[in-house]
């Protein structure tokens, strides 16, 4: 579910929570491409068979900073600033991964706008973001994220 505001609107959105996303296939696939993209080719990551065999989690599973980066993506699902000429990632203050995302795995983002608050040139917002994974109770990544909404230049 998409919220839609605009700069001026944006501060009256701290407090509220606004998602979920739509849910996001974590594949094999998805899990080889960022492990080549990365150069983190752990076993438990890339290697099926082993994984099957040895690993504790039952399988391969995702990278923890392969979720992280699927925050961008989700988080442009749940909120839109209309009249911001662009938004930037402007960091993390924190970050979790509390629970394991096997290869397969659905995961979706809700978030809590804790803070907005004036930047030169326009906004920032920091939130808190929860990852979960479909048919769990625990989630997959906690994380606080800062974004700049940045307004049209005259």
């Amino acid at each position: 579910m998409t919220t839609s505001t605009t700069l001026a609107q944006l501060p009256t959105l701290v407090g509220q929570q606004i998602g979920p996303s739509n849910w996001v296939e974590v594949s094999q696939q998805r899990v080889n491409t960022f492990a080549d993209a990365t150069g983190d080719q752990q076993w438990i990551h890339v290697d099926v068979e082993r994984a099957l065999a040895e690993s504790p989690f039952g399988g391969p599973i995702g990278h923890g900073y392969l979720t992280l980066s699927l925050l961008i993506p989700m988080w442009s699902e749940i909120l839109t600033v209309t009249d911001a000429a662009m938004a930037v990632n402007y960091g993390l203050n924190k970050v979790r991964f509390p629970a394991p995302v096997p290869v397969g795995a659905r995961l979706r983002l809700t978030a809590t706008l804790k803070l907005v608050e004036p930047v030169t040139g326009g906004l920032q917002v920091t939130a808190a973001a929860t990852i979960e994974r479909h048919g769990s109770d625990k989630p997959v990544c906690i994380a606080e994220p800062v974004y700049r909404f940045l307004a049209a230049t005259p």
